[in-house]
């Protein structure tokens, strides 16, 4: 059976993927492993690292990854730093993939900048080009349910899930990209979300245009 990790975004435990991972174990007949790391303390070179660890501990020979907001750029920088990997895919869910203007905005402020952490200074802080150029393919999924904080910080004038625009979530190179109806932290308990996420791991695509 292929393993999945799933790696969380700033500020989350891993437990919030609780019904992502029931749903793609009873749909899909997928195991979800949350991978837990923190943002705050830890550099994306040390996460990295131990990412690769528990991925060669897991000891299987097909693995697919799931990454919510900085979770999705946690994955990238290991498939650049750890490129020789077991088969898999790999779906990000609201991944600022350029940059974060809501993460730029909140950096203004000091107590906010000061629990954000290295690994969000280094990957969100400035705009950046990013490129999917490994042989696993790479679905995005954006939402457009603008509810968040990200809102009221960044003032998008364009779809987005209230705390990532859509436009900050494409990444050159990517195999599919869709856009869903659901907010930041909505898309972890959302049942398309879900659908979608459990049919790209294992067929390769979305099931919507």
């Amino acid at each position: 059976m292929a393993a999945v990790v799933y790696v969380h975004g700033l500020w989350m435990p891993g437990d919030e993927s609780l019904v992502l991972r029931s749903r793609l174990a009873h749909e899909f007949a997928l195991e979800l492993k949350a991978f837990r790391y923190s943002a705050v303390g830890s550099s994306m070179s040390q996460i990295t690292e131990r990412l690769a660890e528990l991925v060669k501990d897991l000891a299987s020979p097909e693995v697919h990854f799931v990454g919510h907001s900085l979770g999705g750029l946690v994955i990238y920088r290991f498939f650049e730093r750890f490129p020789d990997q077991p088969p898999g895919r790999v779906v990000f869910l609201g991944t600022p993939s350029v940059a974060s203007r809501a993460a730029e905005h909140a950096a203004r402020f000091a107590p906010i900048a000061n629990l954000m952490g290295q690994s969000v200074a280094e990957e969100l802080l400035q705009p950046r080009e990013r490129r999917w150029t490994h042989p696993q393919a790479l679905g995005i999924v954006a939402g457009s349910q603008p509810i968040g904080l990200g809102q009221l910080l960044a003032h998008f004038k364009e779809d987005n899930d209230g705390t990532v625009a859509v436009s900050e979530t494409r990444m050159p190179g990517a195999t599919d990209h869709i856009v869903l109806p659901v907010s930041h932290l909505g898309m972890l308990i959302s049942s398309r979300v879900a659908e979608e996420t459990g049919r790209f791991l294992t067929e390769g695509r979305f099931s919507l245009r």
